[in-house]
């Protein structure tokens, strides 16, 4: 993400360029040569400072001063020359729509970079989003694994107690040590899962991979109802690719109208004054003199057929942007009813295995008073503690996975952001 902020930079410059383009250009120019012809050594200085400008209707205007001097001592000759020109096209470049068509594709290409970033800071936000919640599944895993230790300690601890109490046989013993070394197996491999999932957080966040981080937010998943005409409506109207779509195929018009234009004759209407005055090394100085031209200048091009080609090329990426912007539609709305369809899907399961754990708890609880009036057998109880513990874990699993729909759904409608109120520094 990081590479993505530095690339908008040069981005955003590149739309200053792009907006100066009607700003007046100022060019510099000087020489001072001293040199020696024919045994005669002379000191020349030439200053050319030049101004052009380029108007939105597609006129461009100059002004250009140029002063050539000789600075001998003996000979001070001097050229002194004002001109300023103008043209404006009548076919061919002429007009608003055509020459504002570069600056409006490089403003369409700010707003298409902007919603590339936006898509990759959801990308990431959601990336993280999940890779939290991978951590908070890890940390429940080493809680649900310790508790299940804990359960089997206990089952050892009565065993021990029957066996003295003469009401059961000490072989029977070695069932639960045997469940309670697993349980401990456990435990070691829920902490292991939980220190992968700490490091993959915390190179999401390009934090040091040393650090204790511990997700501190309970799992709460509650239902939510979902509307999916409206969902899709907000995807259709707020996805980023979506957007950056309609945009891109507003660029392909504007290089259209400038295809189509460059077919036009070559026909502007040109202007030119310019006052000259000076001092010539014989003559002395000269009178100064104004001189102006107005005219037309025609150019017509024949026999070229690339400019028909950039023409049928523009038109065709515009029909393949529009059947590219109908596919995509079409995508993204099967995209959201899947999401949304999933989201349903993993409710119906939680709540399945919520009733799955209390029910799976409730039978262990009947399980083990029975062994304590020796109706049941030490297999027995092991085994429904082994089922609580896939319940538990079962239902660990689809709350995170209900979590994660409902993220995957807002990512895929374009609202990450807005969900978790985050704004770009861009």
């Amino acid at each position: 993400m990081k590479s993505a902020y530095l690339e908008r930079v040069a981005q955003k410059f590149d739309l200053v360029v792009a907006e100066s383009l009607f700003r007046p250009r100022i060019d510099l120019a000087a020489d001072l040569v001293r040199q020696r012809v024919g045994g005669i050594t002379s000191t020349d200085l030439a200053m050319t400072p030049s101004i052009s400008w380029l108007a939105p209707t597609g006129a461009s205007a100059g002004l250009v001063w140029d002063r050539r001097q000789r600075l001998d001592g003996g000979s001070r000759a001097l050229s002194d020359t004002t001109s300023f020109s103008i043209s404006q096209p009548l076919l061919r470049g002429a007009g608003f729509d055509v020459t504002l068509a570069p600056v409006r594709i490089a403003r369409l290409q700010e707003q298409i970079n902007h919603l590339r970033l936006k898509s990759t800071v959801s990308d990431t936000v959601t990336a993280i989003i999940f890779a939290y919640r991978d951590l908070l599944r890890a940390q429940q895993q080493v809680q649900l694994a310790q508790l299940s230790l804990e359960r089997t300690q206990s089952l050892l601890d009565t065993n021990r107690a029957l066996i003295a109490a003469g009401r059961m046989a000490a072989a029977d013993i070695v069932q639960t040590e045997s469940g309670l070394a697993n349980q401990e197996v456990a435990v070691l491999q829920a902490r292991q899962q939980k220190a992968s999932a700490q490091l993959s957080l915390l190179q999401l966040l390009a934090v040091d991979p040393r650090t204790n981080v511990v997700a501190g937010d309970p799992i709460r998943a509650e239902q939510m109802s979902i509307d999916l005409d409206a969902v899709i409506d907000l995807g259709l109207s707020s996805r980023m690719d979506i957007l950056a779509q309609r945009k891109a195929l507003e660029q392909d018009r504007q290089a259209l109208i400038v295809a189509r234009n460059n077919r036009l004759w070559n026909l502007s209407v040109t202007g030119s004054i310019s006052r000259q005055r000076g001092n010539d090394a014989l003559l002395g100085q000269t009178n100064p003199r104004t001189d102006h031209a107005v005219g037309l200048q025609l150019d017509i091009p024949i026999g070229d057929p690339s400019l028909r080609q950039r023409e049928i090329q523009a038109t065709t990426t515009i029909r393949t942007a529009e059947l590219r912007y109908q596919d995509l539609c079409q995508s993204v709305e099967t995209q959201i009813r899947d999401a949304a369809q999933t989201v349903e899907a993993n409710w119906q399961q939680l709540e399945a295995a919520r009733r799955a754990r209390n029910l799976a708890a409730k039978a262990l609880e009947l399980e083990q008073e029975k062994l304590k009036v020796g109706r049941a057998s030490n297999f027995e109880v092991l085994s429904f503690q082994t089922d609580l513990r896939a319940a538990d874990t079962q239902e660990l699993t689809a709350s995170i996975t209900y979590l994660n729909a409902l993220t995957a759904l807002d990512q895929q409608i374009g609202n990450t952001l807005d969900t978790w109120r985050i704004d770009l520094n861009d």
